[in-house]
């Protein structure tokens, strides 16, 4: 006898599901019995997890991403090509993503949550502390900031679905290809230039495995659906949501990428933001890191001197 849909686990579709944030937020899923439709572009690279599905495809292309999304619950975006032109980022991280949006609104999925990004704030110093109101970036900021903002706006107007855009600012944790704990460690090992930072400048972050934790908690529903953005997601329209676990100082980042490398930082006596970001909403949407700042730097450390 053959289960009824209603029987069946959800489908949550995650792209960049090969990634940092991708590879946590599918195994996440897999832990709350989600059935995962993991997009990647190269064969054989999507989590090797029981409930992972891998697609293979780019969906930007538009017969791609009516495939992936097709009899979905919800859709998880990860992808964005933070290093490329700026082209190339509205291209893929604006122009593709409302493409996949407007797909999954066809299909009838329930949820689309995007992982967004804190930078699309005005940040500039003076401005005090942040929140989900506050104003965003002007155009002549980063490439990075600019199309992630453009992606935000975008999605606003994609109507038919919940939107959830989740801001996380800098996302602590071990990975090849995270930015904080491999990649930057590795440009301040090399270069003088990188080591430059200003000790009392804000740092806010957050733990890849809570973030994932969080977005896999939205698309399964686990976050209830409200009429009041301060209490939750409101159904049918696009809910930004900061997801911070705290705010330290810059002095402490680089002391302790410096000294797991073996380098001397570099410190600047210049103006810079000295705000928060504060993160209430996701508080208050029930959420809680589970990973403290010496957790999290010590994880840092320890990548760097193993």
């Amino acid at each position: 006898m053959s289960s009824s849909p209603a029987d069946r686990a959800p489908v949550v579709v995650v792209t960049g599901a090969n990634g940092f944030v991708g590879a946590r937020t599918c195994a996440a899923l897999v832990e709350r019995g989600v059935v995962v439709r993991a997009v990647v572009r190269r064969a054989g690279t999507a989590p090797a997890l029981a409930g992972v599905e891998e697609r293979v495809g780019d969906f930007t292309d538009p017969d791609v991403a009516a495939d992936v999304v097709a009899g979905a619950h919800a859709v998880i975006t990860t992808v964005h090509p933070m290093g490329s032109d700026r082209s190339t980022q509205h291209a893929i991280g604006v122009e593709g993503t409302v493409r996949l949006a407007r797909a999954a609104a066809d299909a009838g999925v329930a949820r689309f949550v995007h992982v967004s990004t804190a930078a699309v704030y005005d940040r500039t110093p003076g401005t005090g502390d942040v929140d989900e109101s506050s104003p965003l970036v002007a155009d002549e900021t980063s490439a990075y900031a600019v199309t992630k903002r453009d992606a935000d706006l975008a999605l606003a107007d994609v109507e038919g679905m919940t939107r959830v855009l989740v801001r996380p600012p800098a996302i602590l944790g071990a990975g090849e290809t995270s930015v904080w704990n491999t990649l930057r460690p590795a440009a301040i090992r090399e270069e003088e230039q990188a080591r430059h930072a200003v000790p009392g400048g804000s740092f806010n972050w957050v733990h890849v495995d809570d973030l994932a934790d969080f977005l896999a908690d939205l698309a399964c529903g686990r976050i209830m659906l409200s009429t009041d953005a301060d209490t939750g997601p409101v159904e049918g329209e696009c809910t930004p949501v900061d997801l911070v676990a705290g705010t330290a100082t810059q002095r402490d980042y680089y002391e302790t990428v410096t000294g797991a490398v073996g380098v001397e930082p570099v410190w600047d006596d210049a103006p810079a933001w000295t705000g928060r970001i504060t993160g209430d909403r996701a508080r208050t949407w029930g959420w809680a890191p589970a990973v403290d700042l010496d957790v999290a730097l010590a994880e840092v450390r320890e990548g760097l001197q193993g």
